[in-house]
């Protein structure tokens, strides 16, 4: 009977469990973001470029001249506070829109990192493998190798392309050169 010392092993936490709760926190701050809109198609920003890019100053004017003017107050329409407001909402979040862009291109580049050194690491594991399969003492390796090589398809390198032959001299064809002697009619 023997009793054994071992700690108890700690799972270590899932990236796929991890990154879910990344999403739903992000998804969280839509929550947060007042005047944030869903786009209802693929080509729903084109439509709102040509309005949205008028210059902020145009925007201040108008507010201005409808509440200077009780005949350019229309229902649902300019409201000055609410022109105000979005402006001050767009001039806000652009940064936090710019910021985000910037962390999701760098966790799109820590993505391509990660596969990197994992796909480099298997690189250099398969040619090892490929080296040491050749040797008696563990051509147990083979198979492995085999299988390494099928799932790595053709990534390895390109084939030079083969040179052109070279041109053989040409000799006249025996049917294209007349003989001297032709039959006579």
């Amino acid at each position: 009977m023997s009793t054994q010392n071992e700690a108890p092993v700690t799972p270590e936490p899932s990236h796929t469990d991890a990154a879910q709760a990344l999403v739903g926190d992000v998804r969280a701050m839509r929550e947060r973001i007042p005047n944030f809109v869903i786009p209802d198609s693929k080509g729903a920003s084109r439509k709102l470029v040509s309005a949205a890019t008028v210059p902020p100053q145009f925007i201040e004017l108008t507010a201005v001249a409808v509440k200077n003017s009780d005949r350019l107050t229309r229902g649902g329409g300019a409201d000055p506070a609410k022109l105000r407001n979005l402006m001050s909402f767009a001039d806000a979040y652009e940064p936090v829109a710019d910021e985000l862009e910037a962390f999701a291109h760098f966790i799109r580049y820590s993505v391509i990192s990660a596969r990197n050194t994992a796909g480099s690491d298997a690189l250099t594991t398969y040619a090892l493998a490929q080296r040491l399969a050749k040797r008696p003492e563990s051509a147990d390796l083979a198979p492995h190798v085999d299988d390494m090589r099928r799932a790595l398809g053709n990534r390895g390198r390109k084939a030079k392309a083969k040179p052109a032959p070279a041109p053989t001299p040409t000799q006249p064809s025996p049917v294209t050169t007349s003989s001297p002697k032709t039959p006579s009619k």
